[in-house]
C-alpha cells in the first residue's frame, strides 16, 4: 500500500481517470491509543481503551450512540482531553498537543465547509495557515481536486453543490494539508441510501490509493463491513472486539457483539463434549434444547460448560432431512430474502433467513439444518 501524500504532490492524474493518483513514497502512520478514559460530570464515556493501528490500516469505530466512539476520535484530534490514557501517533505522545500541532486531518459530519469561499479557497484555506508556498500550494490543490473529480467544480460556492460533491471536498480538504492521519466522524450520515453507498466504495477506494492511516466513526454496519481492514465494536464505552470483519460478524466474541451486529440467533447449551478436531477450531458437541448442536471455538472447552451458540439466519436452511424440527409462525418478504420466525423444540425461536423463491407460509411444519462451521460458541 502507498505511503501518505508527500510535500512533492501526487503522480499525475486524468479527471475522472478510473486509476486515481499515487503519492510517492513515504513512511506511514502507526495510532496507538493506550488506557483512554474519559469522564463528563461523573459518567464515565470511555473506559480504559487500548486500540493500535498498522500502517495504511482503515479502522472504523462502530457501535450505537452514546457508545464513546466520538469522543475517541475527538481524543486523538485534540479536540478532548483524556481524564487518563495516552494517545501516540509513530511513538510520539501527541496526547498534550492543540489540535493544530497534531498533523492530522478531519472530516465532520456536517463536513464545515466555509460557505464564502469557493471549493478551491476551502482547500487553500490550511495551506495557508501552514505558509505553504503559492506555486506549491496551487499544484497541490489541483492535484487534490483531480484525485477527488472536482476540478471542474472548483470555482463554485458550498451552496452550488449536490451533498455528495460537498463530502468530497471536505475530503479533499482534509488531505490536501497531507496530515499523518484522517479521522472521519460519520461523514455520511447525511447522505441518501444509494449515495451513501457510492461515497463509502468511492472513500475506501481513495483511501486504499493514498494510503493513510484512517480513523472512521460509524453506527452504520455496513459502512463499517465493506471500508474497514479492522472494525472496534463499542459498547458502553468498551471495546468489546477488534477485528477483521469477517470475524466480527462470524466469530462475535461476546453475546453483546453478536446481539449487535446483524441478526444473530442465540441457543443456550452446555458442552457435552470435545469433537474430533476437522479443521483449525476446536469443535464441541453442545446439549441445547434443540437438541445436540456442533459449534466451534477456538479452544478447547470443558464439558458442562455453559455456553451460547451463534448461528447467523441465513445460515440456517430449510432441509427434510434435517434434524431438527419447527413450525413457521410468520415470514417477511425484505426484498432479496424472506425471514422466518420458526418456532422448534425447547421453546427456543430461530429467525431462518431463505430467498425468496424458497419461502414458507405461516403454520408450515419443517427440518432444519446448518453446518457445524456456521454455529459459533460464546462461553458465558
Amino acid at each position: 500500500m502507498s505511503a501518505v501524500l508527500p510535500a512533492s504532490g501526487l503522480a499525475a492524474t486524468r479527471e475522472g481517470d478510473s486509476t486515481l493518483a499515487r503519492p510517492r513514497s513515504r513512511r506511514m502512520t502507526r495510532l496507538a491509543i493506550e488506557g483512554l478514559r474519559k469522564d463528563f460530570g461523573g459518567s464515565t464515556a470511555i473506559h480504559a481503551l487500548d486500540l493500535a493501528t498498522r500502517e495504511g490500516e482503515f479502522i472504523s469505530l462502530l457501535g450505537p450512540s452514546g457508545c464513546g466512539k466520538t469522543t475517541t476520535l475527538r481524543c486523538v484530534a485534540g479536540f478532548e482531553f483524556p481524564d487518563q490514557g495516552r494517545v501516540y501517533i509513530d511513538g510520539e505522545d501527541i496526547t498534550a498537543l492543540p489540535p493544530e500541532r497534531r498533523d492530522i486531518g478531519m472530516v465532520f459530519q456536517n463536513y464545515a465547509l466555509f460557505p464564502h469561499l469557493t471549493v478551491r479557497r476551502n482547500l487553500a484555506f490550511g495551506l495557508e495557515m501552514r505558509g505553504v508556498p503559492k506555486e506549491q500550494m496551487a499544484r497541490r490543490i489541483d492535484e487534490v481536486l483531480a484525485m477527488v473529480q472536482l476540478t471542474a467544480l472548483a470555482e463554485r460556492y458550498p451552496r452550488q453543490l449536490s451533498g455528495g460533491q460537498q463530502q468530497r471536498v471536505a475530503l479533499a480538504r482534509a488531505l490536501v494539508i497531507e496530515p499523518r492521519l484522517l479521522l472521519l466522524d460519520e461523514p455520511l450520515a447525511n447522505l441518501d441510501a444509494v449515495l451513501r453507498e457510492d461515497m463509502r466504495v468511492f472513500i475506501r477506494e481513495l483511501q486504499q490509493r493514498v494510503g493513510i492511516t484512517t480513523l472512521y466513526v460509524t453506527h452504520d454496519q455496513a459502512e463499517a463491513m465493506v471500508m474497514s481492514d479492522r472494525v472496534a465494536v463499542m459498547l458502553g464505552g468498551r471495546l468489546q472486539q477488534f477485528d477483521v470483519p469477517e470475524a466480527i460478524y462470524l466469530r462475535p466474541r461476546s453475546v453483546d457483539v453478536a446481539r449487535f451486529i446483524g441478526r444473530s440467533n442465540l441457543i443456550e447449551g452446555r458442552v457435552h463434549e470435545l469433537l474430533p478436531p476437522t479443521g483449525v477450531r476446536v469443535r464441541h458437541a453442545v446439549q441445547t434444547a434443540l437438541g445436540m448442536v456442533e459449534g466451534e471455538y477456538d479452544d478447547a472447552l470443558a464439558p458442562g460448560r455453559t455456553v451460547q451458540i451463534a448461528i447467523r439466519p441465513e445460515a440456517i436452511h430449510f432441509d427434510a432431512g434435517g434434524p431438527y424440527q419447527g413450525a413457521v409462525k410468520a415470514s417477511y418478504f425484505l426484498g432479496s430474502t424472506v425471514e422466518h420466525t420458526v418456532e422448534c423444540a425447547g421453546g427456543q425461536t430461530l429467525l431462518v433467513q431463505t430467498a425468496p423463491g424458497q419461502r414458507r407460509a405461516a403454520g408450515t411444519q419443517g427440518a432444519l439444518a446448518f453446518e457445524a462451521g456456521h454455529a459459533w460458541i460464546i462461553p458465558s
